[in-house]
């Protein structure tokens, strides 16, 4: 009997000696199984026929109508960082045409130029912008403002009244920086939104309504939690009272949302 159990024991030994003296082997296999579950797993994802909605795919490109998922933020990041794709997205979801690239100095610039008229159900008086804040600006106006005002106020936006978008100036901070620090809008890469029309005739300003107690008020603030979602630095009147009568929205930034 006890012979039997040194047996088994020094059969054990051996194989554990086996198993130590060969890592690599291991080491493939598991290499192996991770790249057969990973091609799979590509592969469901790139089928014509998968189940997996377009929001959550990450192997297709923003869709402004998808609704907005865990994946939103980032597929929205990677289109407005190429210029075609940026393009592509907003086909049919607004009123865009490509220009030249406005090249004036080193620090004013307006490079992926478009000019840009409306975005969704929403127009806007023409303006000259970067492809980024035209693609922001229709994923707020498609998953905010829309649906803010229609809850809020009963109606839709019909208009985004803007100040502007480049101008070639420096930042106005008040602080006497030596060379001065210039704007984001000296490339473009902000837009200033002052109010909104609506489809029932009403107008609605941040100088006039931020402050009061009326649905408009809330609609307000609610389009600038919206702006937060899509642009990386959104500034309002609670910011400052150089903001008191705008949002400044911006396509490049750190996360600002005050």
């Amino acid at each position: 009997m006890r012979h039997n159990i040194r047996q088994a024991k020094a059969r054990s030994a051996a194989k554990d000696q086996k198993k130590r003296s060969r890592p690599w082997f291991r080491m493939a296999a598991a290499f192996l199984f991770l790249a057969l579950v990973g091609g799979g797993g590509f592969q469901l994802l790139t089928h014509p026929q998968t189940p997996l909605p377009s929001a959550w795919n990450p192997t297709i490109p923003l869709r402004i109508a998808d609704p907005v998922t865990p994946l939103t933020g980032w597929k929205l990041s990677r289109a407005a960082q190429d210029p075609v794709a940026c393009l592509v997205a907003l086909d049919g979801f607004a009123d865009v045409t490509p220009q030249q690239n406005r090249e004036v100095s080193e620090n004013c610039h307006i490079r992926n130029r478009v000019e840009l008229s409306g975005v969704g159900q929403a127009r806007l008086r023409a303006i000259e912008t970067r492809c980024p804040i035209a693609l922001r600006l229709a994923m707020w106006e498609q998953h905010s403002l829309q649906p803010a005002a229609q809850d809020l106020l009963g109606t839709s936006v019909a208009e985004i009244l803007h100040i502007g978008s480049y101008n070639c100036r420096a930042m106005r901070t008040g602080s006497a920086d030596d060379p001065p620090r210039m704007s984001t809008h000296a490339t473009a890469d902000a837009i200033d939104i002052s109010g909104f029309t609506f489809a029932d005739g009403r107008r609605v300003s941040l100088l006039n309504h931020w402050d009061d107690n009326m649905p408009e008020a809330a609609f307000l603030r609610q389009a600038r939690d919206g702006a937060c979602r899509f642009f990386k630095l959104t500034l309002s009147p609670d910011y400052n009272t150089l903001h008191a009568d705008h949002f400044h929205l911006q396509s490049v930034g750190w996360g600002l949302c005050r």
